[in-house]
């Protein structure tokens, strides 16, 4: 697990981890892949609990980034809701439905992959084990 990587400076990262969290994306991981790959500096893995919570966490993520004046380069499987990518160049936002994902496991695919933590990703871990101890 690391730090912010030197070209990211937490508040442009934390502008795309927010916005996935705006809509109680579950399960955010997000991965270095610069080493491994050169489509993309940046994953971020997200998932949502129907169809329809994954195609509003997507177009959450478009319209609150849009504000930023950050538009994506592509995004495709919007419309079926189980898969949508969000292809941002230097970052690549992945909203799943969570079967799908344990199916693609990109995880596991990108093992090697050193995960990033910030504070938006320990705050919202933090409120998932207070909600699951209180509940």
């Amino acid at each position: 697990m690391t730090n912010l990587p030197d070209p990211f400076p937490a508040q442009p990262l934390n502008l795309y981890i927010n916005a996935a969290l705006g809509k109680k994306a579950t399960d955010l991981v997000v991965l270095d892949v610069r080493k491994l790959s050169s489509i993309g500096d940046v994953f971020i893995i997200c998932s949502g609990r129907s169809n329809r919570q994954v195609m509003a966490i997507a177009e959450h993520i478009q319209v609150d980034l849009k504000k930023h004046g950050i538009t994506p380069l592509s995004v495709e499987g919007k419309k079926e809701g189980h898969w949508v990518l969000l292809d941002y160049g230097h970052v690549i936002i992945h909203v799943f439905y969570e079967p799908v994902r344990s199916f693609y496991d990109l995880e596991g695919l990108w093992i090697d992959a050193d995960r990033i933590e910030t504070q938006s990703i320990i705050d919202a871990n933090g409120e998932k084990i207070k909600k699951d101890v209180t509940v």
